[in-house]
């Protein structure tokens, strides 16, 4: 099989439940915690593609408290967005789980699954 990778953050439940759902499948995975091993603005403009995004806005969670202080609402640059999510991680919805060429987001978590198919 091939390996899954999964942007990770162990203190979101959604987080847990999806690597949780990944091992019950047998998956290989790989597991980065990127807070802890930030991803380049080039990584996170992959992933948007990959996850069939048309803007990385709909990769940030909006409601961290550092959306609001950063004024991101009325941020209309892709690339601003994208370094954003650099600077602070925390921004980066998740988890994303990502095989071969495509990512899924797992929200709800069994969306994931479609990957390992």
């Amino acid at each position: 099989m091939t390996t899954v990778t999964i942007y990770h953050n162990p203190r979101c439940s959604k987080s847990r439940q999806t690597l949780q759902l990944l091992e019950q499948q047998g998956a290989s995975i790989e597991v980065v915690e990127y807070l802890k091993t930030p991803l380049t603005v080039s990584q996170l403009a992959t992933l948007v593609k990959q996850l069939g995004m048309v803007s990385a806005r709909e990769l940030i969670r909006s409601k961290e408290a550092i959306y609001q202080e950063l004024n991101l609402a009325a941020e209309t640059d892709e690339q601003a967005l994208l370094e954003a999510m650099v600077a602070h991680p925390k921004l980066i919805e998740r988890p994303i789980v990502v095989r071969a060429e495509q990512a899924r987001l797992g929200r709800p978590p069994e969306s994931v699954l479609e990957l390992l198919a």
